[in-house]
């Protein structure tokens, strides 16, 4: 078997052209989902884009915010762009040279949602369930493309209904484990570590990646929100470290911090500074298994026959 470097470098040397429009291809489509998300994001039903139960009536309420056109729309169309673009380098030879149609309809289908899942969490702290019941949609025409065109983790022997069990069995553990964190977190705390937002999503996306990219998703996801909370930690302590300067030299320092903890009361919880939405993570994760798939098999298909769960 050619390591993956080697099958993408001959596949851009024999059909250059056909790569070059290809990648021309998917920077209209990404840039044409770009803009269609963002005028749809604007007619979204308030309620889908409010935490559950909240009222225009409750002294809190916040009106949603929606997607401009700049930056979110530009962000939305270059997002999506790069993804199609990295899915006809990365999937190429897997989908397009050996056709699968809904293999590539899948892709097509499922960055938009997710970048939506990304600018609604971000803006509204909030999943809307219809996003994930969109994603689970299409983990329905993942598990059919699977059973029809064939999926690269199991070989051509494995019973007909193994690619089916993956990825049930991924949905339930993954959004599964996600509420029963939710649950421990309110028992024993007394408030929520993790949305059931979140839950739902991954529900929804583990019927797209399956066991095996369940964990390059969580990986994906774990790993860069570390990365992204660094500089939200730095901006907290500097944050602290300026308020506390002003409180000890306000004439009243009782008054000064009694009057900051009142600020911070009410600030609504979409609005929290310090508050970092885990939904884009989850989606990104997705989203880089989705378009990188063959990839990341060559890379775990040698750790995957060696535990011996290769079908």
């Amino acid at each position: 078997m050619f390591p993956f470097y080697i099958k993408l470098t001959l596949m851009i040397l024999l059909n250059p052209v056909t790569l070059i429009l290809a990648i021309v291809c998917s920077v209209v489509l990404g840039a044409g989902f770009g803009l269609l998300i963002t005028w749809l994001f604007g007619k979204f039903p308030e309620k889908w884009l409010q935490d559950y139960g909240v009222k225009e009536t409750d002294p809190d309420y916040r009106i949603s915010k929606r997607m401009r056109w700049v930056p979110e729309g530009v962000a939305a169309c270059a997002i999506c762009a790069i993804c199609y673009i990295v899915a006809v380098i990365f999937c190429g030879n897997a989908y397009i040279t050996t056709f699968k149609p809904l293999h590539l309809l899948v892709i097509v289908l499922l960055i938009p949602d997710l970048v939506l899942v990304m600018m609604s969490d971000k803006l509204n702290r909030i999943i809307p369930d219809q996003f994930s019941v969109y994603i689970a949609l299409v983990g329905v025409i993942s598990i059919v493309s699977d059973l029809t065109e064939g999926s690269v983790w199991f070989t051509p022997d494995a019973k007909w209904y193994m690619p089916l069990l993956n990825k049930i069995i991924a949905s339930v553990v993954g959004g599964g484990v996600v509420w029963l964190i939710g649950i421990v977190s309110i028992t024993f705390f007394g408030k929520e570590s993790i949305g059931m937002g979140d839950m739902r999503l991954l529900f929804a996306t583990g019927l797209i990646t399956g066991c095996y990219g369940i964990i390059v998703l969580i990986y994906v996801a774990i790993f860069t929100a570390l990365i992204w909370a660094i500089p939200l930690l730095i901006r907290k302590r500097q944050r602290i470290r300026r308020e506390e300067a002003e409180i000890a030299a306000s004439p009243d320092p009782r008054k000064a911090r009694l009057e900051l903890q009142r600020k911070k009361a009410a600030i609504h919880f979409a609005e929290d500074p310090d508050y970092m939405a885990f939904g884009p993570f989850l989606a990104l994760g997705c989203g880089v298994f989705c378009i990188m798939e063959p990839f990341f098999y060559d890379r775990m298909i040698g750790t995957i026959t060696l535990l011996g769960v290769h079908f």
